[in-house]
């Protein structure tokens, strides 16, 4: 509908429709909180979770609305057939932008339960949004580098201790936990700062899925492994509200949880640790690779259909973005097929 306004005009229009939505729906979600929060009872928890999903929920459904309102994203989406939206998940992706918190609320909301994100602890200051994340429980994390963890052993089992509460949390209604295992958003300055071995990919790090595996691996149903690829370039938060998320694509695996790793102590034996990388690893080569994939299908689906390609910056080449092309195939409504 706003597709053909000035593009500052619909970022404007989309910033303030997400702006009263979330005045709408946190100040709810803080009232049932405050009340979980006075009465800490195992009962008064299992009665209000539910409603709290239920207000986060309605939150997500709006925020699609407007997306539809304002945006003319083509979807390309696959993988998404048998998700239980009664179920437990672990759910893993790349990320590249803050825009693929709202693709991936968007798609997988209501199909599987709500996702619950680990946060940097900066995040609880920003505005609305920080209340609501302490509301839903989302734990916050704080970042430290190997160099202070290595001089204060203390901080990681700090951290470890966070997740584990979370998690013991999140055991009592289905949840859907969700981790960004690079710890960061893609950029080529961190992917070159890192020496990073994947061409698409920041290096993963294990130590968030492996403690939820720890704590909740007899739970979840399966570890959903998201691949995001936007082929015109990764919008910044901005760039999405403007409408400049022309296409992106979304493949979605259900993995199996490796029962053997989840079982075995990560914190405390080297060989568990060694073994759960390796593991983390194989997943990321795998991810690397289909990534790559997309992007040359995306690229000759362009060339067959003539679309001259655009320049390309050189943080977008190492983004593994491509020029405008012809939706790839799969679903163009945003739907998972």
């Amino acid at each position: 509908m706003f597709s053909s306004r000035p593009r500052h005009l619909t970022g404007l229009i989309g910033a303030l429709l997400l702006g009263l939505n979330s005045l709408f729906w946190v100040p709810l979600l803080l009232l049932l909180a405050t009340i979980k929060r006075v009465l800490p009872f195992r009962v008064v928890r299992l009665a209000l979770d539910p409603a709290l999903v239920w207000i986060a929920e309605a939150w997500i459904t709006c925020n699609s609305a407007w997306m539809r309102l304002t945006q003319t994203t083509r979807w390309d989406v696959g993988g998404c057939d048998g998700l239980d939206p009664r179920g437990w998940y672990l759910v893993n992706c790349n990320h590249q932008t803050w825009a693929d918190i709202f693709v991936l609320q968007h798609l997988l909301t209501r199909r599987i339960p709500l996702l619950k994100f680990f946060l940097k602890q900066q995040l609880v200051w920003v505005p609305v949004m920080g209340l609501a994340w302490w509301a839903l429980d989302f734990p916050f994390m704080r970042r430290h580098s190997e160099e202070t963890l290595a001089r204060h052993p203390e901080l990681r089992a700090r951290d470890q201790e966070v997740t584990r509460l979370a998690c013991e949390k999140f055991s009592l209604i289905p949840t859907s936990v969700m981790n960004f295992c690079e710890g960061t958003r893609f950029t080529a300055a961190k992917h070159a700062l890192q020496q990073s071995p994947y061409r698409h990919l920041l290096k993963p790090k294990a130590g968030g899925i492996a403690l939820a595996l720890n704590v909740m691996g007899e739970r979840f149903a399966a570890i959903l492994d998201v691949t995001i690829v936007y082929p015109d370039g990764a919008p910044n938060f901005w760039q999405f509200l403007c409408g400049g998320m022309k296409r992106v694509v979304v493949r979605v695996q259900s993995l199996p949880v490796p029962r053997e790793l989840a079982q075995g102590n990560y914190a405390g034996d080297p060989a568990v640790r060694q073994a759960f990388q390796s593991w983390i690893q194989r997943i990321w080569q795998e991810k690397d690779e289909q990534i790559e994939r997309l992007i040359d299908q995306a690229r000759n689906t362009a060339d067959a259909r003539g679309v001259a390609a655009l320049p390309q910056s050189s943080v977008a080449r190492s983004a593994g973005v491509v020029a405008p092309a012809a939706p790839l195939g799969g679903s163009s409504d945003g739907s998972c097929e």
